[in-house]
């Protein structure tokens, strides 16, 4: 059964913060106990470096790195030798695209969408630049929902990528992956996915969405900040450059330059890796298992739900994804900046986010590119909602203006 009380008891930022109502677990999420404690565990018992030490506390430490391998493989549904780590998820999206750049040529297509987060656009932008690649969008509708009829009139046979998110971080809409999936392949098409506001949210099973890379970072999902998950087909990642060398990568290499790779995943973690987050990430996907992806996802919707059944009456404001089934809602109020809206709900105590969300050619669709967006998790109340709600209705200039007074 999902206790929402039980789950807020094991946080320590709600703990220690009972007045905050947090709105924004779109950009971070916070740490439950769990994780905390596995990275303490680390610091204060066996601290080292991981693929560099012959004694038993490095041994410790190269099992426990290692291990979130097998665990990551189990909650997305793939082999732990097809999960590389890297510094987030931006990381991860620059990889992918440095990869592919060794296979793309001049005039071959990406398909993107204009609802993507900026890193999946600029790399795909530097690399129109470089190699003369064409960038074409995937149509999509108010709420950010992929138009599918649209998407199949623009594959050819020079598209060779499609790279979207698995749910849109402004409108929360949800990409039919399976189904993109499905049409690629049958056009020889390789399919990216960022998935760093699905991961934590909805269950993801890469091998029956059959996608070819997807990526994530730990700190959308309970986990530390500072880690990225990079999943891919162990084909593929067999023959992707790395695009970043030094130690740790390697097996070996002479004085006249000449460099003989590790396997992947190893080749992709050049230096010191955040040992302690890979750890504490291990343990944040632990820790979302037990809970159950599903009972997360179906909380959401109850919660999106209340919270629109809510807002739906307040004339002052203006939705731009009242349909979306995800936690995330993005909204205005009418004659209100954004970001003035947001400072007056914190002198309240509500965290939400402000601007254009990294998102920055969306309001090619929405008609506006700033925004205000309260983003929930399963930490979250319908008590918690209730009062924003009653905040919301509070701001216009006048209350505005006296925060700043």
């Amino acid at each position: 059964m999902f206790d929402v009380n039980k789950i807020r008891n094991d946080f320590p930022m709600i703990r220690n913060n009972p007045e905050l109502i947090y709105f924004d677990n779109g950009a971070t999420t916070f740490k439950p106990d769990y994780v905390i404690e596995g990275i303490n565990d680390f610091y204060n018992n066996y601290t080292s470096n991981v693929e560099r030490g012959d004694y038993d506390i490095a041994i410790k430490a190269d099992k426990a790195y290692h291990n979130t391998r097998n665990i990551i493989s189990k909650m997305i549904n793939c082999q732990a030798k097809e999960i590389a780590f890297m510094s987030n998820i931006t990381a991860c999206l620059n990889q992918i695209v440095y990869g592919l750049s060794y296979e793309l040529k001049e005039n071959d297509v990406v398909l993107l969408t204009q609802e993507e987060h900026a890193s999946n656009l600029l790399p795909w932008f530097r690399l129109a630049k470089q190699k003369g690649i064409i960038i074409k969008y995937i149509p999509i509708d108010i709420q950010g929902n992929i138009i599918f009829d649209e998407l199949v009139k623009l594959i050819d046979s020079n598209v060779k990528v499609i790279s979207i998110a698995y749910m849109s971080n402004v409108l929360g809409s949800i990409a039919p992956i399976k189904k993109i999936s499905e049409l690629a392949h049958k056009n020889d098409i390789r399919l990216v996915v960022d998935a760093a506001q699905a991961i934590g949210h909805i269950k993801l099973d890469v091998k029956d969405l059959d996608v070819d890379y997807l990526c994530f970072s730990s700190h959308k999902m309970l986990g530390p900040d500072g880690v990225g998950v990079l999943y891919g087909k162990y084909d593929l990642l067999s023959n992707m450059q790395p695009m970043l060398l030094g130690g740790g990568m390697n097996a070996r290499f002479d004085n006249e330059g000449n460099i003989i790779l590790k396997d992947a995943p190893e080749r992709f973690e050049a230096g010191t890796p955040n040992i302690e987050g890979v750890i504490g990430l291990a343990r944040a996907s632990e820790y979302l298992m037990d809970i159950g992806l599903d009972n997360i996802h179906n909380y959401e919707i109850e919660l999106k739900k209340y919270l629109m059944s809510k807002l739906k009456d307040i004339n002052t404001i203006e939705i731009y994804n009242p349909d979306n089934l995800s936690g995330i809602v993005s909204f205005n109020v009418k004659d209100v900046f954004a970001q003035d809206a947001a400072t007056y709900l914190s002198s309240k105590n509500i965290a939400v986010r402000s601007g254009n969300h990294c998102a920055k050619i969306l309001h090619n669709v929405i008609g506006t590119d700033q925004s205000i967006r309260a983003s929930m998790y399963l930490y979250n109340t319908k008590e918690e909602i209730d009062k924003f709600v009653a905040e919301v209705k509070n701001i216009n200039l006048d209350s505005v203006i006296s925060v700043f007074l």
